[in-house]
């Protein structure tokens, strides 16, 4: 976490690092990513037959390699709000044989070219090199879907025995099973845009039940709640009906100001968000008695981003074209995930490709946007454990998106935005956000090494924007000494990554237990 005191404007700002202050291990699953049937994010996006860049399966190469830059560990499929009216066999067998059926969520026709095996093989292919593969987490149908369709989907893709659904997967083609560990039960499900939407009671009912049978089907899986944002009744009321039969508690939230610093910082409201949810995971477990030995059901913010959805309607392909602004946005984003990373289990940023996404295609090749390369820097160094950090510096007092946020900003939101972690051979990595658009910030940094590496995200101005071939924000390399004060440029991202000759040991609590849902006892 990083702690904040508030010092009179024209003061020199500064950040202590202590690497001695490692707090708690950063998930590498909060570097997720999502793709959902939206827009081009599948068809025209990872899938794209015919298209010259794409491989023999139709999976364009250029996206793949740029993804694999990222170092994805897990991505969400197939959505989002379209899986609530999403039929899985609709989507598996001869193709010729799949029906299109109309798509409800953001008013399109759903082929089925592409489904759960497809999916799985792109994955496959994406995990090509890797030492783990990338993870599948998949989310159930909870709008027009049953429980025996969920039961057979999950049969489908992770039955071993002579049973039906694991026999049509084998007659598919597929003789191993594909090992699906993330099940979300539903998205969205408080929504009024939501086929099927739900009442907290009703969906907490139905969540339970769904939770407990899948678990007898397969106890290995890790369910997800839907949650709402983390700071509504929803939350509280579903945790404490559900909090024995699920791993995670999914949130969601996007932000976005047609002002900078409103923009910049509204990340700000998750963090609120990440507390409060954490605060009402504990208060369920507590009424339920859940025995202290059970890991404890973490946060999976399983969308994020800058959206505005009036600038990109959803039903029009959520294409944003987005400016340094919104990058410095995502760089608070990922700060925000580093700081909390004690409650935070998985992140995955909405979307992957072409739907409010860093990546996007062409006929002829792909871009990326401003808001990739702090995604990239974040994704590369910013592992291992949280680091604190104390920042002392001025702060902005004005307007806030969300309204909500100004309130709890005790001391206002500092202009620099702070995040470090250390990873096993002791490299710290140390992020920094100067929101402000008019000053630079020399700021004195106590506690930081020396031959410092330095990466630097900036532009022109605010509004600047990454499109085609005209490439006006990246990532610029240099180097420092560590002595003197060090100037954070205005509106800019800064990432300064040091060896502090101290290789850490991790100390690992004890395995938990899990409910055995057949005796409804912790095992």
């Amino acid at each position: 976490m990083t702690t904040f005191t508030r010092i009179p404007e024209g003061e020199t700002p500064s950040i202590s690092i202590d690497v001695n202050r490692r707090l708690s291990k950063i998930d590498p699953m909060i570097y997720g990513g999502f793709m959902e049937h939206m827009g081009r994010c599948i068809y025209g996006g990872i899938y794209d037959p015919g298209n010259p860049l794409s491989d023999e399966h139709g999976y364009r190469k250029d996206v793949l390699t740029a993804l694999r830059e990222l170092d994805i560990p897990v991505i969400r499929y197939p959505g989002g709000n379209f899986v609530a009216t999403y039929h899985w066999q609709d989507g598996v067998g001869p193709r010729e044989n799949r029906p299109s059926r109309p798509e409800l969520a953001w008013l399109g026709t759903e082929t089925n070219e592409f489904g759960t095996d497809e999916f799985m093989h792109w994955l496959g292919v994406l995990s090509q090199g890797r030492e783990k593969r990338v993870e599948p987490y998949f989310a159930l149908n909870f709008g027009t879907g049953t429980l025996d369709e969920a039961l057979a989907w999950v049969e489908y893709c992770n039955g071993t025995k002579n049973t039906y659904y694991a026999n049509l997967r084998r007659k598919n083609g597929h003789e191993e099973p594909y090992n699906i560990k993330y099940w979300a039960l539903g998205n969205e499900m408080w929504g009024p845009w939501q086929v099927g939407q739900m009442t907290s009671a009703d969906y907490a009912k139905t969540a339970a039940q769904w939770g407990k049978a899948l678990k007898l089907l397969d106890p290995s899986l890790c369910l997800i709640l839907c949650g709402e944002t983390g700071v509504s009744s929803w939350d509280h009321e579903v945790l404490k009906e559900c909090i024995q039969f699920v791993d995670m508690h999914s949130i969601h939230a996007y932000t976005a100001s047609k002002e900078h610093i409103p923009n910049a910082i509204a990340p700000l409201s998750a963090e609120r968000a990440i507390e409060t949810a954490a605060a009402l995971i504990d208060i369920a477990r507590i009424e339920k008695n859940i025995p202290p030995s059970v890991p404890r059901t973490t946060i999976c913010f399983d969308e994020w981003n800058v959206w505005d959805p009036i600038r990109a309607p959803g039903e029009e392909g959520a294409e944003e074209l987005y400016t340094l602004s919104d990058a410095l946005g995502v760089a608070v984003w990922l700060n925000v995930f580093v700081r909390q990373s004690k409650w935070v289990g998985m992140a995955n940023i909405a979307q992957s490709v072409n739907v409010i996404s860093p990546l996007m295609t062409t006929k002829e090749g792909i871009s990326k946007q401003t808001t990739w390369w702090p995604l990239l820097l974040f994704s590369k160094y910013m592992r291992g454990w949280t680091v604190g950090v104390h920042v002392s510096g001025g702060a902005y007092d004005g307007v806030t998106e969300p309204k909500w946020l100004q309130n709890v900003l005790d001391q206002g939101a500092s202009w620099l935005d702070v995040s470090a972690s250390v990873n096993e051979d002791g490299i710290l990595s140390l992020a920094v956000v100067n929101v402000s658009e008019t000053e630079d910030f020399e700021t004195e940094l106590t506690g930081a090494g020396k031959d410092v590496e330095v990466y630097t995200v900036t532009g022109k101005d605010v509004k600047v924007v990454n499109e085609g071939d005209k490439q006006e924000v990246g990532i610029r390399e240099s180097k420092w000494d560590g002595q003197g004060k060090y100037k954070f440029p205005k509106h800019s991202f800064t990432m300064l990554r040091w060896d502090t000759g101290k290789k850490v040991t991790d100390v690992k609590k004890g395995d938990g237990k899990r409910l055995d849902t057949r005796k409804m006892a912790w095992e």
